[in-house]
């Protein structure tokens, strides 16, 4: 396993082999966030991702014997962005959540936000109206909503997160925490997604990519490429933004980059 930072973001970069052994990583450093936040009675609101590795970074947590010793009732489940789908529907990320971890933990009922389903009678607009309410209702004294211990991202090889699409007004909105997204560049069209001002509130942001295809968006967002060209570049938790991929999207990091102490 090799690691690596840059500075001038205070961005870091953890490159493990292959998608799997990723998953495992961000897993154990998952589930130690976890446990550090809720040992002494603290809540965490996790923001989830969909996606390949969404789904296999929970698996891995899932798996892992540590997470029997999680007091997952302190843990509340958020998602970054949804697709507006019927609930059964595969492509909803909810659901991908759910089949991956949450139907295999104790978590309460009333600890798991899911966005509105197309099929939940809501419009996309009141979907996401209703999940700002939502998220309100955790709000802390700064903002309408909460803030997340660690906020997952995926990030497409167009640099896209959450469902935050370059070069849509959607990625320069500040005055809302939860849009509705239409006629989006990838399917299915209709989405909700949270907002910068909310995924940056966050204690961490940690996007998760492997591939080569993703190795473009990586190297932009790393060196600070315009957030509303490429929205990767403007993710930044305020505590730690980590960048957890596989060598195959790292092909195109600096080797300066190297930080073998993180």
């Amino acid at each position: 396993m090799m690691s690596m930072q840059t500075a001038p973001a205070e961005k870091r970069v953890v490159v493990e082999t292959t998608p799997s052994e990723l998953a495992a990583r961000v897993a154990d450093r998952f589930l130690t966030r976890l446990r550090a936040r809720t040992r002494n009675g603290r809540i965490a609101h996790i923001a989830l991702t969909g996606g390949s590795m969404g789904g296999a970074v929970l698996r891995a947590t899932r798996d892992d014997p540590r997470s029997a010793g999680i007091d997952w009732s302190l843990v509340h489940f958020w998602w970054g962005d949804e697709r507006f789908v019927a609930r059964d529907d595969a492509d909803r990320n909810a659901l991908q959540s759910r089949e991956a971890l949450l139907d295999h933990i104790p978590v309460p009922a009333e600890n798991i936000h899911e966005v509105a389903a197309s099929d939940d009678g809501l419009t996309l607009d009141d979907a996401a109206a209703a999940y700002a309410a939502e998220l309100a209702r955790f709000g802390t004294d700064e903002h309408p909503w909460p803030s997340f211990a660690v906020c997952f991202l995926g990030v497409g090889p167009d640099g896209h997160i959450a469902s935050l699409f370059p070069d849509r007004p959607e990625v320069t909105v500040t005055d809302a925490a939860a849009l509705p997204v239409r006629d989006s560049p990838k399917p299915p069209p209709e989405r909700v997604t949270l907002t910068r001002p909310v995924l940056n509130s966050s204690k961490r942001v940690w996007l998760v990519l492997t591939g080569a295809d993703k190795a473009s968006a990586l190297g932009l967002a790393l060196a600070g490429a315009s957030y509303s060209s490429v929205p990767a570049a403007g993710a930044k938790g305020r505590k730690r933004t980590v960048f957890f991929v596989d060598e195959a999207a790292a092909s195109e990091v600096s080797p300066d980059l190297i930080d073998p102490a993180y």
